[in-house]
Parts: structure tokens; C-alpha cells; sequence
């Protein structure tokens, strides 16, 4: 199962939805990078995605985007292919 990188912060309802789906689609290597702890680590997420928000969700070197994306990709069946390719 490919690595998953989750820009998040602590308190975000949109991330826990996202982290909950992810675990129980059996992601063991989930790596969370808390943006209101380095605001270097935002400006970071912003130039990789173009995104403000949280979450910013990569599998492997795909980005996915954001807990919405999240839940279409799971919703038409292609989160498990993504994880395990």
C-alpha cells in the first residue's frame, strides 16, 4: 500500500472525516502534516497543490486533493486501486 501524506490541522472536522476513511480503507503509512503548527509546511502545501485548505491528501505522488475528493474517489471505486497500485 502506497504512502499517504494529509496536510491538516488540529481542529478540522473535513480531516478526521478524511483520516477516518483513509484508516478504513487499511492506509497503515499515513504521514499528517500539521499546518497551523509550521507555517512553513503551509506555504509548502499551497505551491504543491494551489490550495489554501485543508485537507491537501497525496497518495504516492498523486494529489488527490481534499476530503471531498477524497470521498468521490472512495465513492467510484478508485481509492483502493490508487492505495494498492
Amino acid at each position: 500500500m502506497k504512502k499517504v501524506v494529509m496536510y491538516s490541522k488540529d481542529y478540522c472536522p473535513y480531516c478526521s472525516r478524511a483520516e477516518k476513511l483513509l484508516l478504513d480503507r487499511g492506509v497503515t503509512d499515513l504521514e499528517k502534516i500539521q499546518i497551523d503548527r509550521d507555517a512553513a509546511q503551509r506555504d509548502i502545501m499551497i505551491e504543491r497543490t494551489g490550495r489554501r485548505t485543508v485537507p491537501q491528501i497525496f497518495i504516492g505522488d498523486t494529489h488527490v486533493g481534499g476530503c471531498d475528493d477524497l470521498q468521490a474517489l472512495d465513492r467510484s471505486g478508485g481509492l483502493l486501486p490508487l492505495l494498492n497500485g
